[in-house]
């Protein structure tokens, strides 16, 4: 590859006094995402990546091949309601789903809602919505160019017009239905300061309920804490429409307290079904006033209790499902049953219980595949009033298909096949388990055409995430299927930070245990390497988000291990990170800087902090959207311009290169039209099949920090 000169991002003198430690943030100017000078260089970035990638040869091959891979029907699990089947669908190549009603879950149907059709360029997604008990109105939310911000908006079914209410401002919640359909609740924030949408703290939290036909200022706020800011509320409706379920929690912490309006009896106000903060709690179903709750207390793979509302103190709770050895991720109120979605090693399983606790039966799953959450956490769809279970059934080799379980005969049966242009029997997914240097058994899932062998030099994708209490399971994805598909190896692990295998697997890789995480995926890169798969240069990884984070952090600790890296809308300033948009609810999970101790966690690790002038990392791509108001793309900017300049004096040979791809009108990554993730994609892997393999493995020894 052609070098190409780089003009150093201007340093300031900004230095920041973090309890007593001097600490230096020359590139504070680059958060102002909207600041001339800021998209001066953005645009300068962004020819330089262009630049770059356009002499990878197989960069068009990997389009064409890519476009060809992304165009096939999908579609998610059907829900009913009133009679009347809802489907979200995808032809192929449309930039957004579009959701259809139909007759029957196998129905054609007609278009409801076609959100391409809210602009020209694909930019505006519907990342929510929902439909009344009898099927007449949808909600939906709309959100520009990849922002957390929604506006809400009331569709009529049978007209597929729109009505006049519109409710803005709503952010990071979904919305609920009364059972009668007069209203629905949803998720309020303050309007930011103009200008400030995308950089501002967005708190604190409240539920509002909105009744049609009128205003958005008359809407009735039915919960709010202004005393306690990091409090995240959300509001259900129960099943039977008696009850609106308030759960909130602290930030991103699974655990959570739960409140309950009882609309026969409106003047009690909200009870408390859950009064603390000690227990995750999740509401399951209700049969009059006792309440089925998925819960970890005393369970640390969860289970299902009762709770009496009259009498909801934690030793009055019974069991009802009791823990197993797989994690239950959620269950649902299906006919008269409770159906549960469990994780085994991370891969979905579904078991059929009685109110009364006993096991009916399990319905068929393949092995090495998961039931992603189309609409909620459950992974598949069903209802009280139907013995019918829909879902659909993802892996690495297959790209989606539909089934149906009759919840009374116990007859499962296929409705829609996988549709990608892929040949599953050229394909081999296997979990291995890696020991960890502390001997845990840390899952790690390899995906390769049947004949690809260890011979010590595979090209392997190296893919990880670790935290948050979220779960990766088995899933399909166009880009990884065409880098097998060119030879290489994928790897997905399974870290802990994760929700994989319970409330302790997620500690130990959380606060002053975040470390782990990231020691565990480069066990997991050292194991490619002894196992006899590959070698270290030919070895990338890739992670978003917080996953950006876990890249940032191996690449700054270990860059002997990997021959190329990409970070996909990154955490990596862990001493500002709670400072903008809903960072804030992320110290749950990281640690507060603000906080002497934890600062010490977070400093430790922090990659933006610990870039060494001297030491030669991968080579390494870093994404982000210009409208991210998750991650801001500050993070990306300040990350890229400390690694440039940190590469421009490396101890011996060409710089790696260091790369930034900012996306127009996109954010963290949700509601990204299809148009520009095929180009997204197409880059990512150009930029891996031309480092993989090519660069030498980098310096392990430490050097200098970069000066102030």
């Amino acid at each position: 590859m052609t070098e190409h000169a780089l003009v150093p991002a201007r340093r300031v003198g900004q230095v920041d006094d973090y309890h007593g430690e001097l600490v230096a943030d020359p590139y504070r100017w680059l958060e102002d995402t909207n600041a001339s000078e800021t998209k001066a260089w953005i645009e300068a970035e962004n020819e330089l990546t262009e630049e770059w990638l356009s002499q990878v040869k197989a960069r068009e091959e990997i389009r064409q091949r890519l476009s060809e891979l992304w165009d096939y029907p999908r579609f998610k699990a059907p829900f009913g309601r009133g009679g009347r089947w809802f489907q979200l669908r995808n032809s192929g190549l449309q930039n957004q789903d579009v959701l259809y009603v139909m007759d029957s879950p196998e129905d054609e149907g007609r278009v409801l809602l076609d959100p391409n059709e809210l602009s020209p360029d694909g930019t505006v997604a519907v990342p929510e919505l929902d439909v009344t008990e009898d099927g007449t109105l949808l909600v939906y939310a709309t959100s520009a160019a990849g922002s957390d911000w929604m506006t809400w908006h009331v569709r009529e079914v049978a007209t597929g017009r729109d009505r006049p209410d519109v409710v803005e401002w709503s952010k990071y919640a979904r919305a609920a239905w009364l059972k009668d359909g007069s209203g629905f609740y949803y998720g309020a924030v303050e309007p930011p300061t103009p200008g400030g949408e995308y950089l501002e703290a967005a708190s604190p939290q409240k539920v509002a309920f909105h009744r049609l036909g009128t205003q958005r200022s008359e809407d009735e706020i039915v919960f709010e804490a202004p005393e306690e800011p990091e409090w995240v509320p959300e509001a259900v409706v129960s099943e039977d429409g008696r009850f609106t379920v308030i759960s909130i929690s602290k930030g991103t912490a699974p655990e959570s307290q739960l409140r309950v309006l009882d609309h026969e009896n409106p003047g009690s106000g909200l009870r408390l079904l859950v009064a603390d903060f000690c227990s995750e709690a999740r509401y399951v179903a209700n049969v009059g006033s006792t309440f089925y709750l998925l819960t970890d207390y005393r369970a640390e793979r969860h289970r299902i209790v009762a709770v009496d509302l009259e009498n909801p103190g934690r030793e009055q709770w019974q069991e009802v499902i009791p823990e197993s050895t797989a994690l239950l991720r959620a269950a649902r109120h299906c006919s008269d049953l409770l159906v549960c979605h469990y994780l085994k090693d991370a891969c979905s399983r579904l078991a059929v219980f009685g109110f009364d606790g006993s096991h009916v039966r399990d319905a068929p799953v393949p092995g090495v595949s998961s039931l992603p959450a189309d609409y909620d956490e459950a992974g598949f769809e069903g209802r009280p009033d139907s013995t019918k279970l829909h879902y659909v059934v993802t892996s690495f080799t297959d790209s989606g298909s539909l089934w149906e379980h009759d919840l009374v005969s116990g007859e499962t049966r296929l409705l829609r096949p996988p549709a990608a242009r892929v040949d599953r029997q050229a394909l081999v997914s296997e979990q291995v388990f890696v020991t960890a240097d502390d001997g845990a058994s840390i899952p790690l899932f390899l995906t390769h055409r049947r004949g690809v062998e260890p011979n010590g030099d595979v090209p392997v994708l190296l893919y990880g995430y670790g935290g948050f209490d979220v779960s990766m399971t088995p899933e399909f994805s166009v880009s990884w299927a065409a880098f097998v598909d060119r030879g290489g190896l994928l790897a997905m692990a399974v870290l802990r930070g994760g929700g994989e295998y319970g409330r302790s697997w997620h500690r130990a890789g959380m606060l002053a245990s975040k470390q782990r995480v990231f020691d565990d995926f480069c066990d997991c890169a050292r194991w490619l390497d002894t196992s006899g798969w590959s070698r270290p240069g030919r070895v990338a990884i890739h992670g978003a988000s917080n996953g950006g984070l876990l890249v940032g952090a191996c690449i700054t600790q270990h860059p002997e291990l990997f021959g190329a890296a990409v970070a996909d809308v990154g955490v990596f300033d862990m001493l500002r990170f709670h400072r903008f948009t809903i960072g804030w609810a992320w110290k749950s999970d990281f640690g507060d800087p603000d906080e002497p101790e934890q600062y010490r966690w977070l400093r430790a690790y922090s990659p933006l902090h610990n870039v060494h002038l001297g030491r030669r990392y991968p080579p390494i791509l870093l994404t982000t959207g210009d409208h991210d108001d998750r991650v801001v793309p500050g993070h990306s900017f300040k990350f890229v311009a400390t690694l440039q300049a940190a590469a421009d004096v490396a101890s011996s040979g060409p710089p790696s290169p260091v790369l930034l791809r900012t996306e127009t009108s996109a954010g963290h990554g949700h509601g990204l039209p299809t148009a520009k993730a095929i180009a997204k994609a197409t880059d990512v892997l150009a930029f891996i099949e031309g480092l993989v393999g090519n660069a030498a493995p980098p310096s392990p020894e430490p050097h200098s920090p970069l000066p102030s």
